[in-house]
């Protein structure tokens, strides 16, 4: 698989900005309509300052753009960046789910190493197990004594 290093680069900007929930908050309110800096900085309990960073960030991984109008800044979302962000997404889940599924192939796969006499072992294993869980015993207290610590027994 060859890999586009400014594909990359792209994706990374694209998924650190997502990352943040103010600003995922930010694309959706832009998504729906054109909104001033200002106005998304009344929405959010941070400094002005702030939410122009975030909006700095969104811009930057193009999934929304500014415009200048008088004294505002204007910003509306970007939907081609979120259907790009969509693509990707599924383009991860498809390799994963390869990857998943030659995983369950091989692990269902017989091993050749089993044999019989290893499965007869087993069994033999697993019948000493069944007896010790039916005690109610401890190994440190035999059954017919008291706790160490000299508190009764319960039945």
């Amino acid at each position: 698989m060859v890999v586009d290093h400014g594909s990359v680069e792209h994706a990374n900007r694209l998924f650190h900005a997502l990352a943040d929930a103010t600003r995922r908050e930010i694309v959706a309110l832009t998504l729906t309509g054109e909104h001033s800096v200002s106005d998304l900085a009344r929405r959010f309990p941070m400094s002005f300052a702030a939410v122009q960073k975030h909006v700095a960030v969104l811009e930057g991984a193009g999934l929304i753009t500014k415009r200048r109008q008088g004294r505002e800044q204007r910003v509306r979302g970007n939907a081609d960046a979120l259907r790009e962000v969509h693509r990707l997404l599924d383009e991860l889940a498809a390799l994963w789910l390869g990857r998943l599924d030659r995983m369950a192939a091989v692990l269902a796969e017989p091993d050749p190493s089993d044999s019989d006499t290893a499965d007869s072992g087993a069994a033999d294993f697993s019948a000493a197990d069944s007896d010790t869980a039916d005690s109610d015993t401890t190994d440190s207290e035999p059954a017919d004594s008291e706790p160490a610590d000299g508190r009764e027994r319960r039945a």
